[in-house]
């Protein structure tokens, strides 16, 4: 037989993740002008996109119109879409050996971390992660109770876009929140909220913030709320503002110390709901009986401790009461059994997303990984572009070396045969793409881009559905 990539011997390519990654990873194998390829992409939803559908904030549409060149992609000959497909339930990493050249794991971070302090389980003390998930119809989190109609104070830990997210939807009114396609359950739920402030901690400061410029000026833009910096927590320390002051400082950081700087001349108008942006605090412990009732924050410095800045602990302690917390401190991997895990990391072990057999051991033949995955859970969409094009001109290296898998059934019925034979009931894309235009109708009596499905079953019900997925 020939070499994989040619017409007579395809290579043929199978995705674990249909995120970004996935997308990307896909569309730049597909797209190689020497290589004949067949990508089949796997996803334990029946949704495609990933954290584009169930992470990015429902008062973001413009940020989901990425999807377009996903669909694109989705539309090239060679390209499959494989949804509601579990590794480990449905498939084994030894069935993917077994049918393709090349396995990418490209399936994020999807587990947030903890804070590792006594009163974090208390009921009202919550990942970030899950209410992201519940208000954007995520089925893992659509059964999740969040109450807000006895909640006075928020506090959020964490001040990267995922914190101003959840802040900024906290302090949505109904209004705005029904333009949107968020969970039909969450609309509700948020409209019976009580919150009056929400306090946003940050454990450095405003120089070393992990929020992108537009979503921290979004956030002081809301007309209903006024937002709260005191300057004494955003005076930068000498070795802070001679890096902000020089030419070495990253442009996004210099405009969050200046948009925050303008925050904390800002007067408040007593608008109904307040967000106080904190800097230089750490939680150290949530208090409560039966439920989250206060927190206790510790006061931080920052130190220059082997080249870099540090937050150090003062000693100094202050008692917020609150009664909802949301944690949003990072994202770490989940491993899946048989793949080498970096448990430190929290990613899949790998050298520019070649999978390694271990620490400074041997390249693993045809296991690649991209995305958050690979790297962390860092940077925006558009980074896991660049990322899985490094990814993916190591495949390609190794294709024309022939460091591949050798599948003993590559057919493309191959993997087909052997889900009906599991009793797998997975989505196509043209099964997405009916999910998807039933959302779209459903949404137009409210004047909604969609009202999404939130059970499995339901989607897997209107997926099996004949009919036109694009009137």
């Amino acid at each position: 037989m020939s070499a994989a990539g040619t017409v007579e011997n395809p290579l043929r390519i199978a995705i674990i993740g249909a995120g970004p990654s996935g997308f990307y990873a896909a569309d730049q194998i597909i797209r190689d002008p020497g290589t004949e390829a067949q990508v089949d992409l796997f996803d334990r939803l029946p949704t495609p996109y990933g954290l584009v559908r169930g992470g990015v904030a429902p008062d973001h549409p413009k940020i989901k119109s990425v999807t377009r060149v996903y669909e694109r992609t989705a539309s090239k000959e060679g390209f499959r879409f494989f949804g509601n497909v579990e590794v480990g339930r449905d498939l084994r990493i030894e069935d993917f050996e077994r049918h393709y050249h090349a396995i990418f794991y490209t399936f994020g971070a999807e587990a947030d971390r903890e804070l590792g302090i006594q009163g974090e389980d208390l009921p009202g003390s919550h990942a970030a992660t899950a209410f992201v998930g519940w208000y954007n119809a995520h089925p893992d989190y659509a059964d999740r109770d969040f109450d807000l109609e006895n909640v006075k104070r928020a506090v959020v830990i964490g001040n990267g876009n995922v914190a101003i997210d959840v802040s900024r939807m906290l302090a949505l009114d109904d209004a705005e929140l029904r333009r949107t396609d968020i969970a039909d359950h969450a609309i509700d739920v948020l409209d019976s909220s009580a919150i009056e402030e929400i306090v946003v901690l940050g454990r450095r400061g405003p120089a070393q913030a992990a929020f992108t410029n537009p979503e921290i000026r979004e956030i002081g833009d809301l007309e209903e709320v006024d937002l709260i910096v005191d300057p004494a927590e955003i005076e930068l320390d000498p070795a802070s503002r001679a890096w902000i002051d020089s030419d070495e400082a990253d442009k996004t950081a210099r405009i969050n110390v200046e948009i925050v700087e303008e925050y904390a001349q800002r007067k408040p108008e007593g608008k109904p709901k307040r967000i106080n942006l904190r800097f230089l605090t750490s939680p150290v412990e949530i208090r409560g009986g039966e439920r989250v009732e206060s927190i206790v924050i510790g006061r931080n410095e920052l130190v220059v401790d082997e080249g870099s800045l540090r937050a150090r602990d003062t000693g100094e302690r202050e008692e917020i009461d609150c009664q909802l917390i949301l944690r949003s401190v990072g994202y770490t991997g989940v491993p899946i059994r048989g793949v080498p895990f970096d448990e430190k990391r929290g990613t899949i072990l790998n050298h520019e997303g070649r999978v390694l057999d271990s620490h400074g051991g041997p390249h693993r033949t045809g296991h690649y990984t991209a995305g958050w995955i690979k790297r962390g859970p860092s940077g925006v969409i558009g980074t896991n572009k660049r990322d899985a094009q490094e990814t993916v001109d190591h495949l390609l290296s190794d294709v024309a070396e022939g460091r591949l898998l050798d599948p003993e059934d590559p057919g493309p019925e191959a993997i087909e045969n052997l889900l009906a034979e599991r009793k797998a009931n997975f989505v196509s894309f043209s099964g997405w793409q009916k999910i998807d235009h039933a959302e779209v109708v459903r949404g137009r009596p409210h004047e909604r881009p969609r009202v999404k499905f939130v059970k499995v079953d339901e989607m897997l019900e209107v997926a099996s559905q004949p009919g036109q997925e694009n009137e």
